[in-house]
C-alpha cells in the first residue's frame, strides 16, 4: 500500500495542527492536503504574515531578500515543490558569464580555484596557479593524496578533519570561509557528520579527498556527455523572489484554516493519542486536533512541549543558536571600481574584517535592480561574531559601506540601504548532533500524532526545510 492509500484510509476526516508558517509549516501543510484533501489543515503562526526568515522586500526598484535568495537544485525538495505549485515556468537560473565567486585574500578578491568543492579540489592545475595559498599551503593541500585516512569512523569536527588532511592554510584560506558561509558556525564545534557527510564518506571510500574528488569529476563528466534535456543551474530562484515561492504555496491551502497571530502557548497529549493546542494572541482559544506538526525553532518547541516528555525538551533545548545581520545596499554601477565578474565573496576569519561573506545579488540574477545599479548583501554575526548582531543599524551599515568600499573601490554614498536581523534564528549542528536528532525522533515515536519539522534537525537549506515538513506530514499517515 502506498502512502498516498494509508492516508487515504487513515486520515479521513483527520485534524491536522501545523505550528509555524514558515517554509518547513507551509511544506508540511500543503503535502498534508496533497495526501488526502479531506484532511483539516489548520496552520497557525505567530506572527502576522507566511514565510519566517524567507521575506521579499521591493524598495526603491530594488528587489532585496531577507534571508535566502536562492536554494540548491541538486537536492529534490525545493525544485520539486516550485514545479508542484506552478512556478516551474518562473525559475530563474544563475547567469553562466558571471559564475564564479571570490575569497578574501590579503584585503583583495582572488577567485576561487575553478573545481574547488568546499574542501575537495577536482582539478590540480587551478590549485597550483591560485595566488591564496603558499607554495608550501599548495605542496601540503596536494600532499593530502597521501595522507592515511582514518581508521576509525565518525564523527569529527570540521576543524579537526580539515587540519588532518590538508593542513593550517587550506583550512585557514579556503574551506573555513566556504564552510562559513553556509554555517556562520565555530569550526571547532560544527559536525562533519551532521554538515557534509560526504567528505567523511569520501575519505573512507577512496582514502583521500583529493583521489575521490579527480575519480568523481571524471565520473561525471562521462554522464554529462551522454545526459540530455532541460537542466536548472546549481541554484535558482523564482523570478519575483523567495516570497513568491511562500505565497504560491499558501494559495494551494484551504484559506480557512490558514490562522495569522496566533502564537501557540502550549501543546498538551490528551486521551485517545488526541492533543490540545492553546493559543494566545488577539484571539485566545483552545483546539483539539488528530496530529501536530511542530515547524517552529528547537526552543520554541521545547516551550510548547514543555508538559509532554521532560527527556524531549531537554534534548530539544541542547540544540544551540545563532544570529546573523544582512546588510543590503544599492549602488549606481559607476560608483564601483571592481569588476563585479562573480557571484560574490567569502571572508576568512583570518582576515580580521566584520562581515562573513558577500552576495552581488543583481550580478547573480536578473531583475534585482534597476537599470545601471547594483545590488549588494553582506552578511555579518554568526557563532564566532555574535556580539555585532546586535549593533545599531547605523553602525552596522558604517561596517559594510567601509569594509566594500576598500575590497571593491566604491565612492560615494549607497542609493539605498535596508537591514534585516535574525536573532537566535540559525541552529549549530555541533559534534553528536547526528545523534541528538535519532534520539529526539526515537522519543517522538512514544507520542502517536506529534512530528517536528524546520532546519534544526536534518539541514538548514531551503530544500532540506521542506524534506523535513514533508516528511513529517508522511509521517503522520504511516504511523
Amino acid at each position: 500500500m502506498t502512502i498516498t492509500e494509508q492516508s487515504r484510509s487513515a486520515a479521513n476526516n483527520k485534524r491536522v495542527a501545523v505550528v509555524g508558517g514558515g517554509i518547513s509549516g507551509l511544506a508540511a501543510a500543503h503535502r498534508l492536503i496533497e495526501l488526502n484533501p479531506q484532511t483539516e489543515v489548520i496552520l497557525l503562526e505567530a506572527s502576522s504574515r507566511l514565510g519566517g526568515v524567507l521575506k521579499t522586500v521591493s524598495k526603491e526598484g530594488f528587489l532585496v531578500e531577507q534571508s535566502a535568495d536562492n536554494f540548491i537544485t541538486n537536492l529534490p525538495g525545493g525544485i520539486k515543490l516550485c514545479q508542484r505549485v506552478g512556478l516551474a515556468e518562473e525559475m530563474l537560473n544563475t547567469r553562466d558569464e558571471f559564475r564564479r565567486a571570490f575569497i578574501i585574500h590579503k584585503k583583495k578578491l582572488q577567485i576561487i580555484p575553478e573545481g574547488f568543492l568546499i574542501m575537495a579540489p577536482s582539478k590540480v592545475m587551478p590549485i597550483i596557479k591560485t595566488p591564496i595559498l603558499s607554495t608550501r599551503g599548495k605542496l601540503r593541500m596536494l600532499w593530502e593524496y597521501f595522507v592515511p585516512k582514518k581508521k576509525e569512523a565518525g564523527d569529527e569536527s570540521l576543524q579537526s578533519f580539515s587540519l588532518r588532511r590538508f593542513g593550517q592554510e587550506t583550512f585557514d584560506r579556503l574551506i573555513q570561509p566556504l564552510v562559513g558561509g553556509i554555517y556562520t558556525a565555530d569550526p571547532q564545534k560544527l559536525s562533519l557528520q551532521a554538515t557534509l557527510p560526504r567528505f567523511l564518506q569520501m575519505e573512507q571510500d577512496y582514502g583521500s579527498l583529493v583521489r575521490g574528488a579527480l575519480k568523481q569529476a571524471k565520473a561525471r563528466k562521462q554522464t554529462d556527455s551522454t545526459s540530455s534535456g532541460a537542466r536548472y543551474s546549481l541554484f535558482t530562484t523564482p523570478q519575483n523572489g523567495m516570497s513568491r515561492l511562500v505565497n504560491s504555496v499558501a494559495a494551494k491551502l484551504p484559506q480557512e484554516g490558514i490562522m495569522l497571530n496566533s502564537p501557540v502557548e502550549t501543546v498538551s497529549q490528551i486521551e485517545n493519542n488526541r492533543w490540545e493546542i492553546h493559543v494566545a494572541g488577539d484571539s485566545p482559544r483552545t483546539l483539539e486536533v488528530d496530529g501536530v506538526i511542530i515547524a517552529s525553532r528547537a526552543y520554541h518547541a521545547a516551550k510548547m512541549l514543555a508538559s509532554v516528555n521532560d527527556e524531549l525538551v531537554k534534548k530539544l533545548n541542547s540544540i544551540p543558536y545563532a544570529g546573523c545581520a544582512i546588510v543590503s545596499l544599492g549602488f549606481k554601477r559607476e560608483q564601483i571600481a571592481h569588476p563585479l565578474n562573480g557571484f560574490g565573496f567569502v571572508v576568512p576569519a583570518v582576515e580580521k574584517l566584520s562581515m562573513l561573506s558577500a552576495s552581488f545579488s543583481s550580478i547573480k540574477y536578473e531583475g534585482r535592480a534597476p537599470d545601471g545599479s547594483v545590488l549588494i548583501r553582506a552578511f555579518l554575526g554568526g557563532a564566532m561574531q555574535a556580539e555585532l548582531v546586535a549593533k545599531e543599524e547605523e553602525e552596522l551599515l558604517h561596517i559594510v559601506k567601509q569594509e566594500l568600499s576598500q575590497l571593491l573601490g566604491i565612492t560615494g554614498e549607497p542609493m539605498m540601504h535596508h537591514v534585516n536581523r535574525h536573532v537566535a534564528a540559525m541552529p549549530q549542528y555541533h559534534l553528536g548532533h547526528v545523534e541528538l536528532v535519532d534520539e529526539i525522533e526515537q522519543l517522538l515515536t512514544t507520542h502517536p500524532g506529534l512530528q517536528l519539522a524546520g532546519n534544526a534537525y536534518r539541514g538548514v537549506g531551503v530544500p532540506q526545510c521542506i524534506a523535513s515538513g514533508e516528511q513529517a506530514a508522511e509521517q503522520l499517515f504511516t504511523e
